[in-house]
């Protein structure tokens, strides 16, 4: 199982400063999420200190930005990269995409379906120089004179790795993509009884085996060196859990854990609009069900035993970011504990 290292909210500049320092740490991947930053900038600006470490979007909400723009930052990045770039994407909410970025949002799945199916089409067209004739129910790319044609790239095109939580962008993810990117709240339950079997049945419908195929974890932490530090970060891990429990279309995995009364009481609150309430209905029991709970040496065993043998890759996920110094001791502990056991 790789580590990885995560910037959530961290501005480029400072992603780009700390890039370096992440892949002498040893780190196996940067990956940069679309928050408050475009995650094709800080990775351009990473990638361009950095000679060994892959670079990832993780995520990158391609219902913000049409196919051919996906596909030509994605180029690029893959270009600029030397080949280590790698496109992970979601799909975000409905509000985000439709108040948020003022942006279409039907049939999402399908939508994710033929979107990937576009990338592909469009990255043809690059490696060829064949005529660009996509058409399909949301997005048509039919015009691509030599110009506008960036040609073949010498690193071949990037791994797609597709986000999800619920069965239709599962199977599409196994279908269609190199690899997953699980939710920030599952559970080894989760992945071992419901996502696994998904991307399996689906690669083996489409003729593809699991081999090389990339399941990427990444766990609300909380650590800390000292009793203060570690009941300061459990109070976040509350924040953060009670922020995506909250959520409608995440609640199967409160239900899979028999949290329904859980449940009912998140949505209740936020249709209350009483949401600085939903923190005080998350218990130790639900904090240690969702996130990784201890000092670096406990937390590294927590992690190695939730995700061992299913997660080909992890990162420490903390919502305002976490620095490379901050996620030191736990990465420290998690590669001597790897190296124990391998």
């Amino acid at each position: 199982m790789r580590v990885d290292f995560h910037g959530v909210t961290t501005p480029p500049d400072v992603f780009a400063g700390w890039a370096r320092e992440v892949e002498e740490a040893g780190y196996d991947s940067l990956w940069m999420s679309e928050t408050r930053h475009d995650p094709f900038i800080g990775l351009t600006a990473a990638a361009l200190r950095t000679e060994r470490v892959a670079i990832r979007t993780g995520l990158a909400v391609v219902f913000a930005r049409n196919p051919m723009t996906t596909a030509m930052l994605s180029n690029d990045l893959q270009l600029v990269s030397g080949g280590r770039f790698s496109l992970g994407i979601g799909s975000q909410l409905k509000t985000h995409i439709t108040r948020r970025f003022s942006m279409p949002w039907d049939k999402p799945a399908a939508r994710m379906r033929e979107y990937v199916r576009a990338l592909h089409a469009i990255w043809d067209c690059f490696e060829t120089g064949g005529r660009l004739r996509f058409r399909g129910e949301f997005y048509r790319h039919t015009v691509m004179s030599p110009f506008f044609n960036p040609g073949p790239n010498p690193f071949g095109r990037p791994r797609i790795l597709v986000a999800g939580v619920g069965p239709l962008m599962t199977e599409l993810a196994g279908e269609l993509g190199d690899g997953f990117l699980a939710h920030i709240i599952s559970t080894r339950r989760l992945l071992e009884e419901h996502t696994l079997p998904a991307l399996r049945a689906a690669r083996e419908k489409a003729g593809r085996s699991m081999e090389g195929y990339e399941l990427h974890a990444t766990p609300i932490v909380a650590t800390g060196s000292t009793e203060e530090e570690l009941r300061a970060e459990v109070e976040r891990a509350k924040v953060e859990i009670a922020y995506y429990a909250s959520i409608p279309s995440y609640a199967p995995v409160l239900e899979l854990h028999g949290l329904e009364d859980l449940r009912d009481e998140l949505h209740r609150l936020a249709h209350l609009g009483r949401g600085d309430e939903v923190v005080d209905v998350i218990d130790d029991e639900v904090v240690e069900t969702f996130a990784i709970v201890g000092e670096p040496a406990v937390a590294a065993k927590k992690i190695h035993d939730r995700f061992d043998g299913i997660a080909t890759s992890l990162a420490f996920f903390r919502q305002q970011g976490g620095t490379p110094e901050a996620w030191r001791p736990l990465y420290e502990e998690l590669r001597k504990l790897q190296a124990t056991a391998g």
